[in-house]
C-alpha cells in the first residue's frame, strides 16, 4: 500500500512515517518502480505500535528502545518493565511539576480583582520574577 493509505489505517501522517523512517523507527520502504514508497502489513503493526507508545507518552528515544525489545524475542519482560517503569516515574515528575505550576497560577489568579482597574498583581509578579521559582 501507497504512504497515504499506511497514513489512514495506521493514524499517522504521510510526514510523520517518513519522519519514523528518516530516524529509523521503520525500516525504509519498499519502493515501487516509480520511486513511490510502498508498505506492507508488517510495517502497519510497526507504526500502530509506535503510535500506541507515543501516545502513551513515550519520547523517540524510548520508542526505540521499546521496538529493540519487541523485536527481540530473547528479551526479557524485566527489561520491558523497567523502561515502563522509568517512564512512570517521569510522568510523576511531570504531574509534580504541573501541579505546583497550577497553584502558583491559582494563588496569583486569586490575588487579582480582575476588574476594570489596570492594576494587575499576576502582570507584577510576572514581571518581578518572584512568582515562579
Amino acid at each position: 500500500m501507497n504512504i497515504g493509505l499506511a497514513a489512514r489505517q495506521s493514524g499517522l501522517s504521510a510526514k510523520m512515517i517518513r519522519y519514523y523512517e528518516s530516524i529509523n523507527l521503520l525500516k525504509p520502504a519498499h519502493r515501487s518502480d516509480s520511486g513511490y514508497r510502498l508498505y506492507d502489513h508488517e510495517d502497519l503493526h510497526t507504526l500502530a505500535f509506535i503510535k500506541r507508545s507515543r501516545d502513551l507518552g513515550f519520547s523517540l528515544e524510548e520508542v526505540g528502545k521499546l521496538l529493540e525489545l519487541w523485536q527481540d524475542r530473547q528479551r526479557a519482560s524485566a527489561d520491558v518493565k523497567a523502561l515502563a517503569r522509568q517512564h512512570i516515574d517521569e510522568l510523576n515528575h511531570k504531574i509534580r511539576e504541573l501541579g505546583q505550576l497550577r497553584d502558583t497560577l491559582q494563588d496569583l489568579m486569586e490575588n487579582c480583582q480582575g476588574d476594570h482597574r489596570p492594576d494587575c498583581p499576576i502582570l507584577k509578579k510576572l514581571a518581578s520574577g518572584s512568582c515562579c521559582n
